[in-house]
């Protein structure tokens, strides 16, 4: 299937608070292990100061939640996940603690979070620009880590998230910079670009690591030990057995996570989901427009795809930034 890229009049940079994003301590002795124990990725052999992407999952292999994880030392690490899943993602990583040496907190208080997009991720820290996606570096108490790029019109567009102490952000010599402020919408578009899906409560449990894409985006290890519903991501990726993946989708109506999608070929039985969505604000005289990710049945991908319900707005696909991993 040949998708045409995103071509949106859409370069953004800037600065913002993504007030959407929530932060979780985890911090003790035994943090390390413990998370090893709980995450798709692995995360106890990191580096410190450096990060990785990782979905958290029930018994049944659904993801209850994701996270950006940096490792901040040996016995600290901080956890990005969407703010609407945060106290719950505190509560049931507590539950599991038991005898562990380890505490699990709402960071919210210790730490802030800005992003960063387009020129100004570029100027904010140069040594991220040929960087892999999910690389860090420190300065101290602070942090900078390279989220996956935007792709539009065959331009990648930076993204970039800085972590550090309350009362750090004072002392950072880039946010000194004059760097125009932007919207939650603009931020949730490059999102939605990047081709990544953070877990919200509206998803929770929906999905499968790869039914967002996880491991092509190195978000699953396949070789690390044990975690909850480690048999079934293994056997969706070992059996051939992958029967959704996440797209690019856009449409002329508006589009809600959570929001089911329906193929022509199938009135009855949703054959999707939205997972993410951005808004693109229009010009002068033009009718705005909604992007978002979705999670589709493979086989329906070959049908035309109806937001919301059969007969709904029409959806059209594009491709994605980052090829998929082929069943192992």
């Amino acid at each position: 299937m040949d998708l045409i890229e995103p071509h949106l009049k859409f370069s953004p940079s800037g600065l913002l608070t993504p007030q959407h994003w929530g932060l979780i301590l985890a911090e003790g002795p035994d943090t390390g292990t413990f998370l090893q124990g709980q995450l798709t990725n692995d995360v106890l052999l990191l580096p410190e100061g450096q990060a990785r992407f990782a979905g958290y999952c029930s018994a049944k292999g659904r993801l209850l939640g994701s996270f950006v994880v940096l490792k901040i030392s040996k016995e600290k690490y901080l956890l990005v996940c969407h703010q609407d899943l945060l106290q719950a993602m505190v509560k049931r990583l507590s539950m599991f603690v038991m005898r562990a040496k380890l505490k699990i907190s709402d960071a919210s208080a210790l730490y802030e979070i800005r992003g960063l997009l387009g020129e100004a991720a570029l100027l904010a820290c140069p040594a991220l620009k040929e960087a892999a996606p999910w690389q860090a570096t420190q300065e101290g108490e602070t942090y900078f880590v390279k989220l996956h790029n935007a792709l539009n019109a065959g331009t990648e567009v930076q993204r970039l998230i800085w972590l550090g102490l309350k009362g750090e952000a004072s002392s950072a010599a880039f946010l000194n910079q004059p760097y125009p402020n932007i919207t939650v919408e603009a931020w949730q578009l490059a999102e939605v670009l990047s081709g990544i899906s953070m877990v919200q409560t509206a998803t929770a449990e929906a999905f499968v690591p790869q039914m967002l894409n996880y491991e092509s985006v190195d978000g699953v290890s396949f070789k690390k030990g044990c975690y909850p519903g480690q048999e079934v991501v293994a056997r969706s990726q070992f059996r051939g057995t992958l029967k959704r993946r996440a797209f690019i989708v856009s449409c002329p109506a508006p589009m809600h996570v959570g929001q089911e999608i329906f193929s022509s070929e199938d009135a009855e039985q949703a054959c999707g989901m939205v997972s993410s969505v951005g808004k693109l604000e229009p010009l002068e005289g033009q009718a705005p427009q909604w992007w978002g990710i979705a999670s589709l049945q493979l086989s329906a991908t070959e049908h035309a795809l109806q937001l919301g319900q059969a007969g709904g707005a029409s959806l059209t696909l594009k491709a994605l930034p980052y090829p998929l991993l082929e069943d192992l």
